[in-house]
């Protein structure tokens, strides 16, 4: 059976990036577990660099307690993981073409070195904040912060361990998009510019991703897992 060519051009393309990754960032067995330890130094330099940019331009950064301080460059830490896997959900999902149904097998247990590594990363991520909440708690969060990071945490680490399900794992990392906004919307009321339009325009644009990242994507989600069925029920996920 022909594969079409726009889609065999794009898998193609996509097959050179994981050769690149696969020949010099993950060599040996070993890498995945390296990424979670960048994503663990990640953590740490956002952290930093949070502190550092916050002392030097926002005045009000050394009028906070400490504690406000410590969530302040929390809150910085998670947008930059956010960010980060924000963009590397979407281009595994929508535009790296391993999860076309073009291609051949089950869709639910393609993975490839980078869809690995990313994992990693975000499962370093899910250490350093679950190691935060726990050593603050509760000032980081309650109880259903620390559930929410242990769920989050097992499923990506099965995924990337056993290499299974890394299309629907994605998709739910997407949701990471609307992190951005909840931390602006907190960084704004803390600076006492809850009255601003920035605040105003961070609300809209807040609701607008919930809906497309949290209402719609999971829409499409169940949709894909419906119309994969039988990948799903089989064994294959």
């Amino acid at each position: 059976m022909d594969v079409p060519a726009a889609p065999a051009m794009a898998f193609k393309a996509y097959k050179y990036k994981e050769v690149l990754v696969r020949d010099y960032l993950l060599a040996d067995s070993y890498a995945p577990y390296a990424a979670v330890l960048g994503g663990i130094l990640m953590c740490k330099l956002a952290y930093d660099f949070t502190r550092i940019i916050s002392s030097f331009n926002f005045k009000g950064y050394a009028s906070l307690n400490n504690m406000q301080k410590i969530e302040w460059n929390n809150r910085g830490m998670s947008t930059v993981h956010a960010i980060f896997i924000t963009v590397m959900s979407v281009y595994l999902v929508f535009f790296s073409g391993m999860f076309s149904d073009q291609l051949d097998g089950p869709v639910t247990v393609r993975s490839s070195s980078l869809s690995s590594f990313t994992l990693g990363v975000s499962i370093g991520y899910f250490i350093t904040d679950i190691a935060m909440i726990y050593w603050l708690y509760p000032a980081l969060g309650g109880m259903e912060y620390v559930i929410h990071h242990m769920l989050s945490l097992m499923s990506t680490m099965y995924a990337m361990l056993s290499g299974e399900a890394h299309v629907y794992i994605y998709m739910g990392l997407i949701t990471e998009t609307t992190t951005p906004g909840i931390n602006l919307r907190w960084f704004l009321d803390v600076a006492g510019m809850k009255n601003s339009k920035a605040y105003l325009v961070n609300g809209v644009a807040m609701v607008v991703t919930w809906l497309v990242a949290r209402i719609i994507l999971f829409m499409y989600l169940f949709y894909h897992m419906f119309v994969h069925y039988d990948q799903v029920y089989d064994g294959s996920f």
